[in-house]
């Protein structure tokens, strides 16, 4: 492991560290709001629905891959702090072998009933031809979205998140103007949006495989070993990072049926935009997790509880702070936002004032994300996995199902600002818990 990870931190050097993983999961998030932009603008409203219609199917891809990347990234990195490297040499390896083999039984399935998958999800006959078109196209490329997650997780690991950066900064600079040249000058419409993000996403995909295989470094593929404890335990570790992915599907697809009620394509289309910007904002806060990551993995394997309390400290006071300032950027910044997406005036209608409400959601967004991604790399994945499932799934359902009857628009633009208030009570008890309380239970003493 590199000396910067197993060395002392200050405020300064763990945003340093930190910052390529927070830009690289901001130049991905980008990647859909790019598609969202160019297809919004040069194809129209519906088609910017029907994106985010079957979007919950892509999510199913990123929720796998992100569990293996983070969840195995806190069984690599501790194995490597405690100094067994031929161990985490094989867990990587198997962790790759099995997300390629996954994200490939995702892409035959998903071909095979296109139209049925596009039914369930909520498209009307008028979208239905967009979502076919986009979604065979972008699943095509599901095994590239699955590497992609993977080593953006283990660049860090391996102590080359500038690599990682730089992966992910070509492919998206790629991806837009691929999707210039593909929506605007081809006429390809909404597939030459979904054929842009997969050409994208080869990039770091292709790049990741070439590094692992012929790196001198302390990680690197190895013959394949089975290791399935540490498979299962990966799993287990990243289950709090998937089920928040999954529970994007399943929140995108309920704000679909909603805003379809309540207001038909053009809601739906405006949820996208709201949606897209959640992506980004909380895409910020990712980034951090997964940056801070492999140094609190290491910290734990090592039993430094003295720089494990140093790191918990600094990050948390970067969150907070961080948070505050980007929510009154997100409601100062509403109405730009909102036309950078459209220029429909009845999508824009309710978009923007929607907007301003739902920007709320940032103030605890970014500190209920580093809770659960701070238990992860403890390798504590039953807290984890308990607040992003209350997080990103039960108390958004249940904001959903009641909000909206009483408030009509106003309660589906609150839902998750309310959402994630409550969990942010949830956090802050387990931090009581873990942190703060003595016991055998504390990670500090």
């Amino acid at each position: 492991m590199s000396h910067s990870i197993n060395g002392h931190f200050t405020p300064i050097s763990l945003l340093k560290f930190a910052a390529p993983s927070i830009i690289m999961m901001m130049f991905m998030s980008l990647y859909t709001i790019i598609d969202g932009i160019f297809i919004s603008r040069f194809v129209g409203s519906n088609a910017l629905s029907s994106l985010n219609i079957v979007y919950p199917i892509i999510n199913i891809v990123f929720a796998i891959g992100t569990m293996l990347g983070t969840g195995g990234n806190a069984i690599i990195s501790r194995y490597m702090g405690e100094g067994k490297n031929k161990t985490a040499k094989e867990c990587m390896t198997q962790f790759v072998v099995i997300g390629l083999i996954i994200s490939v039984i995702i892409l035959v399935l998903t071909r095979l009933n296109l139209s049925s998958i596009s039914r369930i999800l909520g498209a009307s006959d008028l979208l239905l031809a967009d979502c076919n078109s986009y979604l065979a196209m972008v699943i095509s490329f599901a095994p590239a979205a699955m590497l992609q997650c993977l080593f953006q997780s283990y660049f860090v690991t391996a102590g080359r998140p500038n690599l990682g950066l730089f992966l992910t900064m070509i492919a998206g600079i790629l991806n837009a103007v691929l999707d210039y040249v593909f929506i605007v000058v081809c006429q390809m419409g909404i597939s030459g949006a979904g054929l842009a993000t997969g050409i994208g996403q080869m990039v770091p995909a292709v790049s990741g495989l070439v590094f692992f295989s012929f790196s001198k470094g302390s990680l690197h593929f190895t013959r394949l070993s089975l290791h399935l404890k540490e498979f299962m335990q990966a799993c287990y570790n990243g289950s709090s990072e998937m089920i928040s992915q999954l529970s994007n599907a399943i929140i995108t697809f309920l704000f679909n049926i909603v805003m379809m009620r309540l207001a038909g394509e053009h809601g739906v289309a405006a949820i996208t935009i709201l949606l897209y910007g959640q992506f980004l904002f909380n895409a910020f806060y990712l980034g951090f997790s997964i940056g801070i990551s492999p140094i609190v993995g290491f910290q734990y394997g090592a039993g430094n509880k003295k720089e494990l309390k140093n790191i918990h400290k600094i990050s948390f006071l970067f969150v907070g702070i961080s948070s505050i300032l980007l929510t009154i950027a997100a409601i100062t910044l509403s109405t730009p936002i909102v036309t950078i997406f459209t220029h429909d005036a009845e999508t824009f209608r309710l978009a923007a004032p929607g907007f301003r409400i739902f920007a709320v959601n940032f103030l605890f967004s970014g500190l209920n994300i580093t809770s659960s991604g701070f238990f992860t790399a403890l390798s504590n994945g039953l807290v984890s996995a308990i607040i992003s499932f209350c997080r990103t799934l039960v108390f958004i359902v249940l904001c959903l199902l009641i909000l909206p009857s009483f408030l009509d628009l106003n309660g589906a633009w609150i839902a998750i600002p309310v959402a994630e208030f409550l969990t942010l009570i949830l956090s802050a008890a387990m931090h009581i818990r873990y942190f703060f309380r003595p016991g055998k239970q504390n990670y500090f003493i």
